[in-house]
């Protein structure tokens, strides 16, 4: 299952968040290194919008609001998720200034102009300082009904099961480090589904959960398709499976599309096109690629009959 329409945030204050690099091995720029960064992501951010409606996608943007300075805004699957069933759940999130990001005028644009059945709030776990964040922290085999998700500061595990159980997914939790041993902060990083292939990076995944993964990977009769610790750093992990107007096409940076070689591209692209987007200064100074920044809508259109 892959979505055809996703919610961007027009970025007003990108920057370097201090508050997350602790846990987020992926941000490369210091925070002293700021000057210019807003207007080049802005312009990234706007061409990678314009490529997406050309391949048919609908693609709804918000305007960040310039108050409070959220510099991470840019990446809203971090706290809000939708599902088929007329779903939405609002997640907990570790950083401070990041839980500034939710938005009730979105939730509510949602539940106007979708068939919203529930809403779940999750953002009372924050209190014990326990952290779920949305489709970062997991990672969906929704053909499944699986889902996905490394442990790490940012993912609590309990917290997860609890949320499985509600929305009716099976949970397959591992650990995952990058090649210093740091722990991967999101597992959409290291793994991706699409129509009929999934990106993972084995080799960050720990040796007592491999087989497990593995094993769940193959059951799902998808195509593996293994990446290194190298192309997961590019991330090439970090894509987006979404239904165009003329076929499925999976959404990958620039950096991303460098780093694979000719066998894993040609097994992605069997059944879903390529679509290469330039955004290097998001992905290093915000340390989340193309699938950070968009959240799918898989919410019934009002005129789907029950």
């Amino acid at each position: 299952m892959i979505s055809s329409t996703i919610i961007m945030i027009r970025p007003s204050a990108f920057g370097f968040n201090k508050e997350t690099a602790a846990s987020n091995r992926f941000q490369q720029i210091s925070e002293s290194v700021q000057q210019g960064i807003q207007e080049l992501a802005l312009a990234e951010f706007n061409q990678m919008v314009n490529r997406l409606k050309e391949e048919g996608i609908e693609v709804i943007v918000f305007d960040d609001t310039s108050s409070p300075v959220k510099p991470d805004a840019i990446f809203p699957n971090n706290w809000f998720a939708t599902h088929e069933d007329g779903t939405i759940v609002i997640f907990p999130m570790e950083a401070q200034n990041r839980r500034q990001e939710r938005r009730e005028d979105i939730i509510d644009y949602l539940t106007a102009n979708y068939r919203c059945q529930r809403v779940i709030d999750l953002t009372d776990a924050e209190n014990i300082n326990s952290y779920l964040e949305g489709t970062g922290s997991i990672v969906f085999d929704h053909d499944n009904r699986l889902a996905y998700a490394c442990r790490s500061s940012r993912t609590d595990e309990l917290l997860l099961k609890d949320y499985c159980e509600t929305v009716g997914y099976r949970p397959v939790v591992f650990d995952a480090t990058d090649s210093s041993n740091h722990p991967i902060y999101h597992t959409n990083v290291l793994m991706n589904f699409g129509p009929d292939y999934v990106t993972v990076c084995l080799d960050a995944i720990h040796s007592e959960y491999k087989s497990l993964v593995t094993n769940r990977l193959t059951a799902s009769g998808k195509t593996i398709v293994a990446i290194s610790q190298d192309q997961m750093n590019n991330f090439a992990g970090n894509m987006l499976a979404l239904k165009g107007e003329k076929s499925a096409i999976t959404v990958l940076s620039e950096s991303a599309f460098q780093s694979l070689n000719e066998k894993q591209r040609t097994l992605i692209s069997a059944n879903s096109k390529l679509v290469p987007i330039h955004i290097p200064i998001i992905e290093s100074v915000g340390g989340g690629s193309v699938r950070c920044m968009m959240a799918e809508v898989f919410l019934p259109s009002l005129e789907t009959v029950k």
